[in-house]
């Protein structure tokens, strides 16, 4: 059956919608602080007035491989790591500034811990991982894994709700008041109690499998964060069901507010053992840039310390674009999924788009003549997280000529998917916007392991993310200005 139209709702229609669209936002905590906010005024976040559509063997698809893909980037550090630290350390003469950085913590991490290993061995993903549906197909394709700071897990929910809530309410229907779609066609993400309980399993595994509320657990963020109402829901969870609590902190104040004492961190105030370092911030240069000295020690003091990381920095590592470019060749797949059953593996295979490096080797030439000749095609990523980094069609053979060869090893290059465009509209503090959106499917999962004894302790889904753009924008960074949280409205 093809997808349900978009509601036709009248002016004065769109406008009741509005209203109680906006309140239900603002009493629900589905907002965002504003630039040059102050502490009690926050503005709804961008969002849609109506769900998207989406294939439901697409979402069902993405569903089916989250799993496997959180087992294949960890059995990166869980079954080849010397592998892994290799092709890191390539990766860090091309990008010295960042990834070279991080991989200069790891080093140090355990050039400075007793027998030269990490003092604590497990250690927590939460991951997402984004596709696109492409338009011709309908198959979904990966666009990227994300490994650190994955986020708008806690504003997913908030917006399944609202749309929820408008549907039940009559806002969608134009004549009766009726709901407009049926309840599970536009299902809700339980991703924030999902992420809570990723964190919940590792403050468990900290405390020698003990459910504890003794132990806290410490969210480095980014001074000024615009986004800390996503990331509060995840803590009131945290909180609410499971009787744990959370201290912020940023990179620059790690050295004021915490300290080691016999490997264990703890908050200076209270004395607080933390159990998890969960990282919402250490994704970007720019969030060591105000004080480079300081930030990088902190990451190194936290990384050093008995907390379990979310991630640690080698876990961080193994999401480089590089990374993911080889990961989408079927003999690494199988080396790393030795038990992967012929159906799973067509199901991953099925998710990628052709991914190049722009290195020395016959696969690097053939990329670098398509980066120049057939720009249109493609996109050119650097080994970076956020949006804005990113060189789009015809921009990439300027970009590229404008830089040193040498420098070129440092990204890759990716065929462009292309997404079936709709016709939502979205909603930006007070102003609507009727254009042609574009989607981005984000699938959460949480995975502890012990990278000691190869041991994989938990593996679960942990809800998606729905967000959208104007067909225009090449980037998709809400916080960033790009796009908007939108939800799915799932059809056959």
């Amino acid at each position: 059956m093809p997808a349900k139209p978009f509601p036709e709702l009248s002016e004065s229609q769109t406008s009741d919608l509005k209203e109680s669209l906006l309140q239900w936002t603002l009493a629900n905590g589905l907002v965002m602080y504003p630039p040059n906010f102050q502490d009690f005024s926050a503005n709804n976040a961008p969002i849609t007035l109506f769900p998207t559509p989406l294939p439901k063997s697409s979402f069902q698809n993405a569903q089916d491989v989250q799993k496997l893909f959180n087992e294949l980037y960890i059995n990166l550090i869980l079954k080849e790591k010397s592998w892994l630290i290799d092709i890191l350390r390539k990766l860090s003469k091309f990008d010295a500034d960042f990834t070279g950085k991080l991989f200069e913590v790891y080093e140090k991490a355990i050039e400075q811990s007793p027998n030269k290993k990490l003092i604590q061995p497990l250690s927590l993903g939460l991951f997402r991982s984004d596709y696109m549906v492409h338009d011709t197909t309908n198959e979904i394709k990966q666009i990227e894994f994300n490994t650190v700071s994955v986020s708008f897990g806690g504003l997913s929910t908030k917006v399944g709700e609202l749309h929820t809530y408008l549907n039940k309410s009559g806002y969608y229907d134009s004549d009766y008041s009726y709901q407009y779609y049926d309840d599970e066609e536009i299902p809700i993400s339980n991703s924030i109690n999902e992420l809570a309980q990723g964190l919940a399993d590792a403050n468990y595994y900290y405390n020698d499998e003990t459910k504890s509320t003794k132990t806290v657990v410490l969210i480095v963020v980014q001074p000024g964060e615009r986004n800390c109402f996503d990331q509060r829901h995840i803590e009131y969870a945290l909180l609410k069901n499971h009787g744990i609590k959370t201290y912020r902190v940023t990179l620059e104040d790690v050295e004021a507010k915490t300290t080691v004492n016999d490997s264990k961190l703890y908050i200076k105030a209270t004395m607080d053992e933390v159990s998890v370092v969960y990282y919402r911030s250490g994704y970007a240069p720019s969030d060591y840039e105000v004080n480079p000295e300081k930030t990088w020690a902190a990451r190194l003091f936290l990384e050093k310390s008995k907390a379990i990381k979310s991630p640690s920095v080698l876990t961080q590592l193994s999401g480089a674009k590089k990374i993911q470019q080889i990961l989408t060749k079927e003999e690494i797949i199988k080396q790393f999924l030795p038990d992967i059953s012929e159906t799973d593996l067509e199901k991953i295979l099925s998710t990628f788009v052709a991914i190049y490096p722009l290195d020395d080797t016959p696969e690097g030439q053939t990329a670098k003549k398509l980066a120049l000749e057939q720009p249109e095609k493609f996109v050119l990523k650097p080994q970076r997280e956020g949006g804005g980094n990113n060189i789009y069609k015809e921009n990439i053979p300027g970009f590229l000529k404008n830089i040193d060869e040498k420098e070129w090893g440092a990204y890759i290059l990716m065929e462009l998917i292309e997404p079936p465009k709709h016709k939502n509209k979205i909603i930006r503090n007070n102003d609507i916007y009727n254009e042609d959106i574009i989607s981005e499917l984000g699938i959460f999962g949480t995975i502890l392991f012990n990278e000691d004894s190869g041991k994989i302790l938990t593996n679960n889904n942990a809800g998606w993310l729905l967000r959208s753009k104007f067909s225009s924008s090449n980037e998709g960074g809400v916080a960033a200005g790009f796009g908007c949280v939108d939800n799915i409205y799932l059809y056959e």
